[in-house]
């Protein structure tokens, strides 16, 4: 099992390397890829050092599967080149999301869409990833009529540059800026650029992958993504409207039974998600569950994941233990 890892030098590309060995995904052969200015470095992997290469020698060495963590430009312009030399591509950026003719996948929620045919499948957004875990189970008992959310993000979805700047603002240090504002002691109501609507494209990642993910475009989502200066996860304030009505230990219940997702709701004890804790798990944690006594058939609940780990890495290279358990690839 040949694998190139395409971005193999950048925060997540690192974060996909830890959960490959971790996971121990079969790698005989690993191929890291980065930009022409990391060609020729090296990554650890397994205790052994890996020579970095260029993206045109990985296709050239023939591996069976890549996974993508360059950003969408790279994604759109290698990721078809990958697929016509044979090779399955696992595509973290948002370059292929809403293609109609991609597979959009969260292992634990829709699967069973992969088929041997899909050369190139995408990894949804962090925070899309770890809502839908919660939601899924919810919806397949009670139907879901809308949601609404609020994201609370860390530093780390945007990358070393923004950890950067909240370390050197912590110092009282003057360096690069990630964001137009400081991030320490802020919260910057903006995560990637305003669309025309007055949206973030961020917030409609979050309304248009929930459609396609589930299968189902009634759903009415609403969102707001707001990027805080906290390391170890995203963390999501959402608000579900249901057709049916609900049973508060039933929820609970449900969502202990789903897979990947860990209940943590003890108020009394001051139990609940935060994202210190979510740190370095492949989990989603869920808590605050609680009926919106404003309105009827109406769920509050909190919930807190590692944004590179199941919001990027673990989510990737779970696909890719799918396609290897089903012999897709």
């Amino acid at each position: 099992m040949k694998v190139a890892l395409v971005g193999a030098t950048g925060l997540v590309g690192t974060k996909m390397l830890q959960v490959l060995e971790e996971r121990h995904f079969p790698v005989d052969q690993l191929i890291p890829v980065a930009s022409a200015l990391s060609v020729g470095k090296k990554v650890n992997f397994k205790g052994k050092p890996y020579t970095v290469v260029s993206i045109a020698d990985a296709i050239a060495l023939k591996p069976k599967l890549a996974i993508f963590s360059a950003g969408g430009s790279t994604s759109l312009e290698w990721a078809p080149q990958f697929e016509k030399a044979g090779i399955t591509v696992i595509d973290n950026s948002s370059a292929w999301r809403m293609d109609p003719s991609k597979k959009l996948v969260v292992p634990e929620v829709n699967a069973a869409v992969l088929t041997a045919a899909d050369k190139i499948i995408a990894n949804p957004n962090c925070s899309t990833i770890q809502m839908l875990l919660v939601l899924k189970p919810l919806h397949d008992r009670y139907r879901i009529k809308r949601v609404v959310v609020s994201t609370y993000q860390s530093v780390t979805g945007t990358g070393i540059k923004a950890v950067t700047q909240l370390m050197n603002e912590r110092k009282g240090q003057v360096g690069e800026m990630a964001y137009k504002y400081p991030i320490d002691l802020n919260a910057i109501p903006q995560i990637d650029v305003f669309m025309e609507n007055g949206y973030t494209k961020e917030e409609m990642k979050m309304v248009n992958e929930t459609r396609k993910i589930m299968g189902d475009d009634s759903i009415q989502l609403t969102a707001t993504c707001v990027r805080i200066p906290a390391m170890g996860g995203h963390s999501e304030s959402v608000n579900i409207e249901f057709e049916n009505d609900f049973n508060l230990e039933e929820v609970r219940s449900i969502l202990s039974a789903a897979p990947g997702v860990v209940v943590q709701d003890d108020p009394d004890n001051f139990v609940y998600p935060m994202p210190l804790f979510a740190q370095d798990k492949d989990d989603t944690f869920v808590g605050r569950i609680r009926r919106d006594e404003s309105q009827a058939n109406t769920l509050n609940c909190w919930i807190v994941s590692d944004n590179l780990r199941k919001g990027a890495a673990t989510n990737a290279v779970q696909i890719a233990e799918y396609l290897l358990e089903q012999k897709l690839i």
